[in-house]
């Protein structure tokens, strides 16, 4: 399992205009309120709406992080889109005691034999909470909840003023979307 007393490497997979780089801000905007040191950043070019986008976050709460390279052996993967595992090897690089967080309605055994993910596994179909919550299918606070109930990286109040500062209005129903994906998320070992 991921120790959360040391430094954490998360790599976001999504999809240009699902806020996997959102999400990376506001857990690391999370975590400096919280007295921790961190630093969110993208990795994509000139990509488009839809195509695939990566983001990073590293997470320490003993000291300042000096590194800014990219992060090529991260402590957890989190997915936004189940279409991404057939195109990519999310698993690529993940530490030996590292764990995947995955927007998926497949069963975690499914996943494990398709795609030879053979790590801790949360699961949780952030899309359809997404849907019912938000009205809309982008699940990048809904992972959040899932990545929160997976691991403990931040307290979920924690992200509660950094989406309010974010959506404004529709912080409400974000929050709500991140609360009820933490409820919902499974983790199997």
């Amino acid at each position: 399992m991921v120790d959360i007393n040391q430094l954490v490497e998360i790599r976001w997979h999504g999809r240009g205009g699902q806020g996997a780089v959102t999400s990376a801000e506001l857990l690391a905007r999370a975590a400096i309120d919280e007295g921790k040191y961190a630093q969110a950043f993208p990795s994509f070019g000139p990509e488009r709406r839809g195509a695939p986008v990566l983001s990073f976050v590293r997470v320490d709460s003993q000291q300042p992080i000096r590194t800014r390279a990219g992060i090529q052996e991260p402590d957890v993967v989190v997915v936004l889109d189940t279409t991404l595992l057939a195109i990519t090897k999310i698993t690529a690089g993940l530490k030996a005691d590292g764990m995947v967080v995955i927007n998926t309605r497949k069963p975690v055994k499914e996943l494990r034999q398709e795609f030879g993910i053979n790590c801790p596994l949360a699961t949780v179909d952030a899309t359809t909470i997404a849907r019912e919550v938000l009205g809309i299918p982008i699940t990048n606070t809904t992972m959040l909840g899932a990545l929160v109930k997976a691991t403990g990286i931040v307290k979920l109040e924690s992200l509660e003023e950094p989406l309010k500062q974010r959506f404004g209005r529709l912080a409400e129903r974000n929050i709500a979307a991140m609360k009820k994906a933490y409820q919902e998320t499974s983790v199997k070992e």
